[in-house]
């Protein structure tokens, strides 16, 4: 199994467009302090030959050039991309959808909220009818599916309960209105290797089922949106907390840091990592705290084979 990561930040990206924090001045001096970032993405495949990009980002033209594996061709208009895996309805992860409306055939998995989500409040299905023929799947979470003629095992599992900002007021709900499958982590299991890698960028929750899929993980790939739990008040940026928006932070004694370092994984790394986060500065000692517990930083354009 063959993964390329092809965006590590979270919304926005890194640096942020609108923000000035002392993370984005770093990132914008472009001198190496600081990785620049596209928004979180990654892609997956058996045999380097067709792929499935898990979340389809604003970045996703851009991700794609940067990737030779995932260039058009030998054909005119002939790409390897198979389709997209959503893990939520979010419009970093969902716009760029419509970005690949001049492909025809593109499988795209979801599940009943997310799909609900994408054909009311952000139109995405139908907006895309007249351009695409995607064939729009519907999953359940713990029920896996198949891809790469079998050999890939996909199994969803539920990370979250909270509807994206868009969606509260729709679909018979106000913004306390939750379902279980609005986000969702995967599990891939190789048939042939055996290897398993978990990708999980939106842990609203640190589930037993969580710690079961990541139990036996060759690869987890986990949610780094946020530091610490007040990181954005501390910033006077928000007075929501970390939890409020959908994540555990890394750090505190709630947080993932320490359940992470206790797993014997042979690589854990964090992505989707909010432009604020201090990890992003690698000389912190945030950054030196993961390094020394052997948990990586995921960047763009990491490539992992399990």
């Amino acid at each position: 199994m063959l993964l390329k990561i092809m965006g590590t930040a979270a919304g926005g990206g890194f640096p942020q467009w609108n923000c000035a924090c002392p993370n984005c001045h770093l990132a914008r001096a472009r001198d190496g302090q600081a990785l620049t970032r596209m928004q979180s993405s990654v892609a997956v495949s058996s045999d380097g030959a067709a792929w499935y990009l898990i979340n389809a980002t604003p970045d996703i033209r851009q991700q794609i050039e940067l990737q030779p594996s995932l260039r058009p061709g030998p054909g005119l208009r002939s790409t390897p991309i198979a389709g997209v895996l959503l893990t939520d309805a979010e419009l970093d992860h969902t716009i760029g959808l419509l970005s690949l409306r001049e492909g025809g055939q593109l499988d795209i998995f979801a599940t009943g909220p997310v799909m609900q989500a994408l054909a009311g409040p952000f139109p995405v299905r139908h907006m895309l009818e007249p351009y695409a023929g995607a064939h729009w799947r519907a999953m359940t979470p713990g029920v896996p599916f198949a891809l790469f003629s079998d050999r890939l095992e996909v199994t969803p599992f539920c990370l979250g309960s909270k509807a994206p900002r868009y969606a509260y007021g729709c679909l018979g709900g106000d913004e306390g209105s939750s379902a279980p499958a609005w986000v969702v982590g995967y599990r891939f299991e190789d048939r042939l290797t055996g290897g398993k890698v978990v990708y999980a960028p939106g842990v609203e929750v640190w589930s037993d089922e969580l710690e079961q899929q990541l139990a036996d993980a060759d690869c987890i790939l986990l949610d780094g949106t946020f530091w610490q739990a007040d990181e954005l008040k501390g910033l006077g940026v928000s007075e929501l907390a970390a939890w409020d928006m959908g994540h555990v932070p890394i750090d505190g004694t709630d947080g993932s840091l320490h359940r992470l370092a206790r797993l014997t994984t042979a690589r854990k790394i964090y992505v989707h990592i909010n432009n604020t986060n201090p990890i992003l500065n690698p000389a912190s000692s945030e950054c030196h705290t993961l390094l020394a517990l052997g948990i990586e930083i995921g960047y763009d354009g990491m490539e992992l084979e399990v």
